[in-house]
């Protein structure tokens, strides 16, 4: 298998589900997000974050999920496919929560996505798998919440993305500031 990172599913769902349906290719909408997901907007479009405030900025556009994630969650009896867990790019290779906010990843030739932030887990996991919240969370030595359900994303640049699309982070001269939940 090669190390060069890269694309191994992608969902999508029109309806505001918490499972999203694997395609052959998605297409990101620069500043919108995926073209016919339920998510897609320039304004947030997650339920509870509309009732809050239907005008903030949409910073959650693309759900990027790390295949490792669903290997490691493998092991402790959760069976979980590709979108399954309402990411809309699975990817594999690279280490999305170790990267700095603002971060801008290509998928394939063209598609740019700059991650805004981690996904906070919620209680749509345990609906889906009892106890899956749980196992997408952690506690680091210092007592701080671990987040590892992916990262949240805005379109920068549009394109289709597919699977085993190459994944590259694109150089940047700004300081690594670490991710928060958004």
């Amino acid at each position: 298998m090669s190390t060069q990172a890269r694309v191994r599913a992608v969902s999508s769902d029109g309806s505001h589900r918490f499972a999203k349906t694997p395609r052959l290719w998605i297409t990101l909408l620069a500043g919108l997000g995926v073209e016919g997901d339920a998510h897609a907007g320039v304004t947030v479009k997650h339920r509870s974050r509309v009732a809050r405030d239907p005008h903030q900025p949409n910073l959650r556009q693309v759900h990027l999920l790390q295949a490792e994630l669903l290997t490691a969650l493998d092991a402790q009896g959760f069976r979980i496919g590709p979108g399954q867990i309402g990411e809309n790019i699975l990817t594999e290779g690279i280490d999305l929560l170790g990267l700095s906010s603002g971060a801008l990843l290509r998928f394939g030739a063209r598609a740019v996505v700059r991650v805004t932030g981690l996904r906070n887990p919620c209680v749509q996991l345990d609906r889906f798998q009892l106890g899956l919240m749980a196992a997408t969370l952690d506690r680091a030595p210092d007592g701080g919440l671990i987040r590892k359900a992916g990262v949240m994303g805005v379109v920068v640049e549009g394109g289709e993305v597919r699977p085993d699309d190459p994944v590259m982070l694109l150089p940047s001269d700004s300081p690594h500031r670490p991710l928060g939940p958004v």
